[in-house]
Parts: structure tokens; sequence; C-alpha cells
């Protein structure tokens, strides 16, 4: 069994240090904070998924140390609210949003998005979550919760790193698990779960390959600063976060894990609307 390794605090907490923030540069291209499989290119194309506006208003569940979501707030201008359960995220994400004098419209609030969300129905004009719902149990009930929060007419976006493509070894799964809890789910299983929760117009992209790459930049950025990412979160730190780097990489690579993205409005299409599924939805589809 592999070591339980730490990559969220370690990466909150030292969020404004150089090291962390070369590394960040040099896997994604910009600097969001990111802790993902999030590409620059899908970063910028969410905006647009989500058909956001200057008037909108936003949730994102599991926004980490905020970055992502102040971006949108710079450059969309729209009201977003943030939740996450990890504390040093939320407290990083409040100051950020204070000192690029965005805290009017861009706040974040600690919470454990697998229980019911402390918002009213029909809320929000759009929610999505990056490689967040892995984390989380309940999946039926995060989704049914992501459609009570959202207006109709609204949008929802999500991603799923852990879709499994093929055959995973136990030792795998405890190296790709080695962070913290996740939840792996087959092919079509995140459609048939937003269909029941009343999500319509389901269209989902394999992000697979990419999130392949992210994860051997970021290995790779890593191991270029190996003293000072030692110095900073300790060597069996290091190397476990490496391993599981490593392991990403292997597994989205051989496509024995795969990464999808999905997109769903909250509202009812004309009798016979259809879900496609993922595996015959090309990149292109998406939009």
């Amino acid at each position: 069994m592999s070591p339980k390794v730490d990559l969220y605090d370690n990466a909150y907490r030292n969020h404004e240090s150089a090291i962390y923030r070369a590394v960040r540069i040099e896997t994604y291209g910009e600097d969001f904070g990111q802790t993902s499989w999030v590409t620059t290119q899908e970063s910028n194309e969410i905006p647009r998924l989500l058909g956001l506006r200057s008037d909108s208003f936003v949730l994102e569940l599991g926004c980490g140390s905020g970055g992502y979501t102040l971006h949108l707030g710079e450059t969309v201008g729209c009201r977003l609210i943030g939740v996450d359960i990890n504390q040093p995220g939320v407290r990083n994400a409040n100051l950020l949003a204070q000192s690029r004098g965005l805290a009017s419209r861009v706040h974040f609030e600690l919470c454990d998005a697998s229980k019911r969300l402390p918002f009213d129905d029909n809320t929000f004009d759009a929610v999505f979550s990056n490689d967040v719902l892995c984390h989380l149990p309940g999946r039926p009930e995060v989704l049914v919760e992501m459609f009570r929060v959202l207006k109709p007419g609204g949008r929802v976006l999500f991603s799923d790193a852990l879709v499994v493509g093929g055959i995973v070894s136990h030792e795998e799964i405890a190296t790709r698990s080695s962070i913290g809890f996740y939840m792996y789910s087959p092919p079509g299983e995140n459609e048939r779960l937003m269909e029941r929760a009343m999500f319509r117009d389901i269209r989902a992209k394999d992000t697979t390959e990419s999130a392949a790459r992210i994860a051997k930049r970021w290995h790779d950025a890593r191991k270029k600063r190996e003293d000072e990412l030692v110095a900073a979160e300790g060597s069996a730190n290091f190397e476990g976060l490496q391993r599981f780097l490593s392991c990403v990489h292997l597994l989205t690579n051989e496509k024995r894990l795969l990464r999808y993205l999905y997109v769903a409005n909250k509202e009812h299409t004309p009798l016979g609307h259809s879900v496609v599924p993922a595996q015959f939805v090309s990149t292109d589809q998406l939009s």
C-alpha cells in the first residue's frame, strides 16, 4: 500500500513561493495556483462553454486557492463564489481576492461539497468543478445538489480524471489514490447520473491525452527543482508526489484511466433528446 502523500496543503501553504509558482508556470503555461489536469486551452474554453457574461452568478465546487475563480472575476467580470473543504486554500483565496480588489464580487467559503450546499434553489447561472467530483463520496447526491442550486437555463461543467478505461492493478490504484479520497467510475456512468439528476443536452469530451501531458510536465518541472522542494515538503513527500505523477502519466498515456469533460443544461429539451455516450464524442463536438 502506498503511503499517504500531501499535495493540497503544501500547494496552498506555499502558494506564494517562487519555486511552486515556477512549477505551475512550467506545467500549465500560466499560474492559477492549479493542482489539476486543466490545460490552458481548457481554462480559456470554460467561460464559453458555461456561457458566462458580466452579469452571471457562478459557483465553483473545489476552488482550491482561488486563482482560476479570481481569473474569471477579472476577465469576465461576473460574480463568483468558490467553495472548498481545504481551510488553507480558502484562506489564501480570500486574501488574494482582497489584494486584487475583487472581494466585492468574488468570495470563498469553507464547505464540504459532498453535503447539501448552503445555497438556495435556483441561485446560480453556472456551476463548475475542475477535477473535484472524483474526490467526493455520493456523486448522485452531489449532481442533484448542483442541479438544485442552478437556475433553469443554467449550465453545469465538471471534469472527471478517474474514468476506468482498462485494467489497473491494485498497486497502481493505491499510488493513484495516495493523495486523498478517490472514486473511480466506469465509462458512461457520469452521463447516466447526470441524466438521472435531470440535466439535459449532456455533452462529453475525452481530454485524456491532455491530462497525460500535464502529469509529465508537472513531474519534470518538480524534478528540476528537487532540492528546493525537498526543503519545503520533505524528501518522503517529494518522492511520493513524484510517484503519484508518474503513475498518472502512465495510466492516462496508456488510456487505462481516462479524463472526460462534461457540460449540460438545466432545462428540458423537446421529447426525443438523447445522451451521446462519451466514447463516441469527438474532441471538436463539445461546444
